[in-house]
């Protein structure tokens, strides 16, 4: 990020713009809606800035811009469509301290104007960081067509209320509140009786809800998928947003991690193999207690949480606690990793059943019908399977597995680093040691990709060989 998205308060505050013609009116259509006093520099001002300052809604000084001008300004805009003159009122600003825009000169301007959409004291900012204007107003139209013309007025309508609001309990109850009388109670009393009945709407929205009181949180089980957001269902996205504490597993992805509200409290709750973990019994107290402070909760698990994540413990913890819950299942890592390979888990002729399965249970390597897995044309997904590899290929060894079944490597599947090894159960050994553990990895046994030329490979005959990747 190397422009820090702030709100500058330029109420009563002078900025200076340079120019009077079409580029600094464009900026000026933008500063008129604020609170400043707009100082104008120009020798030659188009029609509209000077009907503009016939109105007194701006101070226009029919000369080039001095070093004086820039005294207690808040920041300025060199916009002469002049390189040499803007060149000059950037560094007479520079001079003086103050934050200067050379409009459509990034490299040069210590600031940048973001799009806006406009429902005043709501105000929405878009940003590419100067990269990509079009992107940036395509994002904007689109806003505007979500925020409904009245979010304003509900909104300065709802400021003067907030002191009332602060007797209810805050987190959940509190934006509960204020979600209801933004989206349902305010704009529908505004339709029906204007400014007095969206204030008796506030009286009597509040008067329900401290009847409601304080009452005891919810946990929502939410399958986080594998790692791309682009994978969350709608519904994960929803109950993410809306949550007061995150309890997330080590493995979730940090892009999935950053779409959390910026004020909800996040817990690593870490699980790894053959390595320090949270113990199950704490991380059930964990939601517990704060179910019962009135929070609402998202445990957050890497890919589905019915499979492999402990699913039934917690469940059995929040019942018995009398915590409600409810589960959000998503993509597991299997269908993810499938999917990348571009390949199906099951094929006429070749396989009728699909195996999941772990490599390691709470005893250590887990057993499994290893004589069915080693048959030609079985297919399964082998969660924890990268460090037990040696276990893996000894047992299907010797129930008859023939050496050359594909079994393919997954590491962080969807994830911007993914890795993709076609391996064999021969070489599964080595391939697995040569694979550093930077990451979850699934093993795809009886599965090759469709395309291996487009996979990363690894080449046994050269030990110095490093992962490539073809993008």
């Amino acid at each position: 990020m190397r422009h820090f998205p702030v709100f500058l308060k330029v109420e009563g505050k002078r900025i200076v713009v340079s120019g009077g013609g079409e580029t600094a009116i464009a900026k000026l259509r933008l500063l008129l809606k604020s609170q400043a006093d707009v100082h104008v520099y120009t020798e030659t001002p188009e029609a509209m800035v000077l009907s503009w300052a016939q109105a007194g809604l701006l101070e226009l000084h029919c000369r080039s811009i001095r070093a004086d001008d820039f005294y207690n300004a808040a920041f300025s805009y060199a916009a002469e469509d002049n390189p040499d003159r803007d060149a000059r009122t950037h560094a007479l600003a520079r001079m003086a301290g103050v934050l200067s825009n050379i409009v459509d000169n990034l490299e040069e301007s210590e600031f940048i104007t973001p799009a806006l959409v406009d429902r005043d004291p709501v105000i929405v900012a878009i940003g590419t960081e100067g990269t990509a204007p079009v992107l940036a107003r395509k994002i904007k139209s689109e806003i505007e067509e979500t925020l409904p013309g009245e979010l304003g007025l509900l909104a300065r309508i709802g400021e003067r209320f907030r002191s009332s609001a602060s007797i209810l309990p805050g987190g959940s109850p509190r934006r509960k509140f204020w979600s209801k009388f933004f989206f349902e109670w305010g704009p529908k009393a505004l339709r029906s009786g204007g400014h007095p009945a969206v204030e008796q709407a506030l009286i009597d929205l509040l008067d329900e809800s401290k009847e409601q009181g304080r009452l005891v949180g919810k946990v929502f089980i939410v399958g986080a998928g594998p790692g791309d957001p682009d994978l969350l269902t709608r519904k994960a996205l929803k109950v993410l947003d809306e949550a007061d504490v995150v309890i997330h597993d080590r493995l979730v992805g940090p892009l999935v991690l950053e779409l959390a509200r910026r004020e909800a409290i996040r817990i690593e709750t870490g699980k790894k193999g053959f390595g320090p973990s949270w113990k199950q019994e704490d991380i059930n107290a964990l939601m517990i207690k704060h179910a019962l402070e009135g929070a609402r909760i998202v445990r957050l698990k890497s890919g589905d949480a019915s499979v492999f994540g402990r699913l039934d413990e917690e469940m059995e913890a929040l019942d018995s606690a009398g915590i409600p819950f409810e589960v959000v299942p998503g993509i597991t890592t299997a269908s993810a990793a499938a999917a990348e390979m571009n390949v199906s888990l099951t094929k006429r002729n070749r396989n009728s059943a699909f195996q999941i399965l772990t490599a390691q249970d709470i005893k250590g390597f887990a057993d499994h019908d290893w004589r069915t897995l080693a048959r030609t044309g079985s297919v399964a997904a082998i969660y924890m399977g990268l460090k037990s590899a040696h276990f893996l290929a000894g047992r299907l060894m010797m129930h008859g597995a023939d050496g050359e079944m594909p079994i393919t490597i997954v590491q962080n599947v969807s994830r911007p680093d993914q890795k993709m090894v076609v391996s064999s159960i021969y070489e599964l050994v080595s391939d697995a040691e040569r694979l550093e553990d930077d990451g979850p990895s699934i093993l795809m046994l009886g599965l090759e990709p469709r395309n291996c030329e487009q996979v990363i490979w690894r080449s046994l005959m050269n030990d110095s060989a490093e992962l490539v990747g073809i993008q």
